[in-house]
């Protein structure tokens, strides 16, 4: 016990909280815990520097937190796929709002990244070899899954038989895009028959069938309510993914100009062409014509 200068009053130390007394679990040998239900262990060991930079320990975080988050949005899109098929539509709504939000944090973590110099890349850059972001199936199958079925895309992974087989699997099932308009003919809507059997291995195409469509949907939102909101969140992530590759372009140009990048793609010229892609045409040309 001490005393207060000020008024004399005699003052007790705090007594340090202790979790335990409120029934908290402190003890683990051979239970679960926290770590081990996430394999922290594992995830913290990943991060390998093959230079003494201090930035590659960024650029390292930056690239495996992004490849977390994509594994996300597969898992999402491709239960998504699933409710529109199954006329579960509804249900598909929360899955889009939440890729939309996974693309807020991919594009978030460019800020992050984006504090790093030109000068604090090149200290590691030599040590990348010929490894880019460009060559990530995740980020492929990403773009399948919504339509973007660019096959000289596949070249980059023919060296793993197992990645070559689950891109081509994706090339054979139909596309986000393509579940949704198929949902729509089903509710009735007049899809054109060349649309519902095309080839799904090919990129998508502007069809002006697919634009009156929804054009239908939007001059009468109250009659067609669940295919308005469907093509609202459709928009939704799409508007969040070219966020993303805008970001992407300029965090690369702030470090690196106009260089090529490490895969050998043109670097800021390859990723502003992909700025052009568009993965649902119709649900954004519709805005001029209505």
């Amino acid at each position: 016990m001490t005393n207060d200068a000020k008024s004399g009053c005699p003052m007790h130390a705090a007594t340090p909280y202790n979790p335990a007394s409120e029934g908290a679990q402190m003890s683990f040998d051979g239970r679960m815990s926290y770590g081990d239900y996430l394999h922290i262990d594992q995830i913290l060991s990943a991060q390998r520097q093959l230079t003494p930079a201090h930035d590659e320990m960024l650029f390292i975080i930056q690239h495996q937190t992004s490849e977390l988050w994509m594994k996300l949005a597969l898992h999402e899109l491709n239960a998504a796929r699933h409710a529109i098929a199954d006329d579960r539509a509804p249900e598909a709504f929360k899955m889009l709002a939440r890729i939309s939000r996974i693309f807020e944090q991919l594009n978030n973590a460019w800020d992050v990244l984006r504090t790093m110099t030109p000068s604090d890349y090149t200290t590691f850059r030599e040590g990348l070899g010929q490894s880019s972001g460009f060559q990530s199936w995740q980020y492929r199958l990403i773009e399948y899954a919504v339509g973007n079925r660019n096959l000289a895309m596949l070249k980059p992974h023919a060296h793993r038989a197992d990645l070559t087989a689950l891109l081509e699997a994706e090339l054979a099932r139909p596309s986000l895009y393509d579940e949704a308009l198929r949902h729509l003919a089903r509710a009735g809507l007049p899809v054109p028959q060349d649309v519902l059997t095309r080839d799904l291995r090919q990129p998508w195409s502007v069809h002006e069938g697919v634009q009156r469509v929804w054009e239908m949907v939007y001059r009468d939102p109250t009659q067609y309510w669940q295919a308005y909101e469907l093509a609202e969140k459709l928009v939704d992530f799409e508007d969040y993914f070219r966020r993303w590759r805008f970001n992407h372009v300029t965090t690369v140009e702030r470090v690196i100009g106009l260089k090529r990048g490490t895969g050998g793609t043109g670097g800021v010229s390859y990723l502003r062409r992909m700025l052009d892609v568009e993965l649902f045409p119709e649900l954004w040309h519709l805005r001029t014509t209505l």
